[in-house]
C-alpha cells in the first residue's frame, strides 16, 4: 500500500490467467519507448508485456516522465477536476481520455469524492490518481488470483471494465447501507418515543440534521454514478468508429450502463424519500410548535374572563352594592371558577385540548 503522499508508478502484466504486478517502484528518468513496442524495449524485471499502469499520487514532473514513456499527455490535478464534459472525455495522441468521480471513504459517514483518469492506448490501460479508492484493492485482490475469479483481464480495455465494475459494485453496496439507515430515520421520524414536547422538538431536529448529511451522502454518490454513465457511454460509443471492440468488451459496457442507471434511479429514488423525510420532519417541529401556542392560547382565553370579573370589582367607584353584601367576595370567585370552566370544558368537547 503506497502510503499518502507517496509516488509510485504500479506496473501490471497478464500471465496465463491472472493479473501480476511486475513493478512497483518511484518514478525515474524517462526511457522513450515506441508507441507499438511498450512491453518489449522496457527493462527486463517488468516482464511479461504490461497491460496497466496506475500512477499514484504523482507530481507535475512524474506526469510528464510517464507520459513521455507512453507517448501521451498525463493530465494535471487540475486537469482532472475539470467539470467540462469535454476535459473529461476526449481522444488525444491516439488514446482515449476518461476522467471520473469516484468515492473514498463512503463507510466512515465522510465520504469524499475524488477524480480518476482512464487512458487507454492499443492494448494499454493508464490509470492516474491522487488516492486510495478501496475498488482499485478489491479488483487487484480478484484479478491476482488463479483465473481472476471469473475476470478476464488480458488487456487495458478489460482491465478498465472490470475497475469500472468494481466502482459500481462498492457504490451499489453504499447504497444498500444508505437506504437501510434511511428506513431506521423514518421510523424514528414517526415514532412518539418521547413524551415531553421540548424532549421530542429536540429529537427531531437532530433527525433532520442526520436526514440533511445522508441527503449529502446520496448526491455525492449520484454525481459519481453521472460521471461513470457517461464514461462508459462515451467508450462504448466508439465501437465500429475509432475502435472495434470485442464482444466481450460489448457485453461488459452494456451491462455496466444497464448497472449505473439502475443504480441512479434507486438513487434518485432515495433522494425523494430524503426530501420527503425532511419536509416530515419540518412539519412535524411546526406541529410541536404549534401544539405549545395552542396551550396559551386557551390559557388566554381561558384566563379572560374571570380577569374580566376581578377588574369590574376592582374599580374605584363610590357605589358598588356587591361590595357591602355578606357573601360577595365568595360570590365573585364562584363566578371566576365558573367562567374559567366553561371555556375549558367547551375546549375539552370540541377536542381541541
Amino acid at each position: 500500500m503506497v502510503q499518502k503522499g507517496a509516488v509510485m508508478l504500479r506496473i501490471h502484466a497478464y500471465d496465463l490467467d491472472r493479473l501480476v504486478p511486475v513493478a512497483s517502484v518511484p518514478v525515474v528518468a524517462p526511457t522513450p519507448v515506441a508507441v507499438g513496442a511498450l512491453a518489449s524495449d522496457l527493462p527486463a524485471e517488468v516482464q511479461p508485456a504490461p497491460v496497466w499502469y496506475d500512477l499514484v499520487n504523482p507530481t507535475r514532473e512524474e506526469e510528464r516522465t510517464v507520459g513521455e514513456i507512453l507517448g501521451i499527455a498525463v493530465p494535471t490535478m487540475d486537469e482532472m477536476e475539470d467539470i467540462e464534459l469535454s476535459a473529461r472525455l476526449y481522444q488525444e495522441d491516439g488514446a482515449e481520455f476518461m476522467t471520473m468521480t469516484v468515492l473514498i471513504r463512503p463507510d466512515a459517514g465522510t465520504p469524499r469524492k475524488v477524480p480518476v483518469t482512464f487512458i487507454v492506448k492499443g492494448q494499454v490501460l493508464l490509470t492516474v490518481r491522487h488516492s486510495e479508492p478501496r475498488p482499485f484493492d478489491a479488483f487487484m485482490a480478484r484479478a491476482r488470483k488463479p483465473n481472476g475469479t471469473g475476470l478476464h483481464c488480458n488487456n487495458g480495455e478489460l482491465i478498465m471494465t472490470g475497475l469500472i465494475e468494481a466502482i459500481i459494485d462498492r457504490m451499489a453496496d453504499t447504497l444498500e447501507r444508505l437506504g437501510t439507515e434511511i428506513d431506521q430515520i423514518s421510523q424514528e421520524v414517526f415514532s412518539a418515543k418521547a413524551t415531553k414536547a421540548n424532549k421530542k422538538t429536540r429529537d427531531l431536529q437532530d433527525l433532520m440534521r442526520e436526514v440533511g448529511q445522508k441527503g449529502e451522502f446520496i448526491t455525492v454518490v449520484r454525481e459519481s454514478l453521472v460521471s461513470v454513465s457517461r464514461a462508459v457511454a462515451y467508450y462504448a460509443a466508439l465501437d465500429g468508429v475509432d475502435r472495434k471492440l470485442s464482444k466481450e468488451l460489448r457485453q461488459r459496457l452494456k451491462l455496466l450502463q444497464r448497472d449505473a442507471t439502475s443504480l441512479g434511479d434507486h438513487s434518485a429514488f432515495l433522494s425523494g424519500k430524503i426530501n420527503f423525510l425532511l419536509d416530515a420532519t419540518l412539519g412535524l417541529i411546526n406541529l410541536e410548535q404549534n401544539q405549545i401556542i395552542k396551550i396559551f392560547s386557551v390559557a388566554s382565553v381561558v384566563f379572560l374572563p374571570p380577569t374580566l370579573v376581578a377588574s369590574i370589582y376592582g374599580m374605584n367607584f363610590a357605589y358598588q352594592p356587591e361590595l357591602q353584601w355578606h357573601y360577595g367576595y365568595h360570590l365573585a370567585i364562584v363566578a371566576m371558577v365558573v367562567s374559567m370552566a366553561l371555556p375549558y370544558l367547551y375546549f375539552k368537547r370540541r377536542g381541541w385540548l
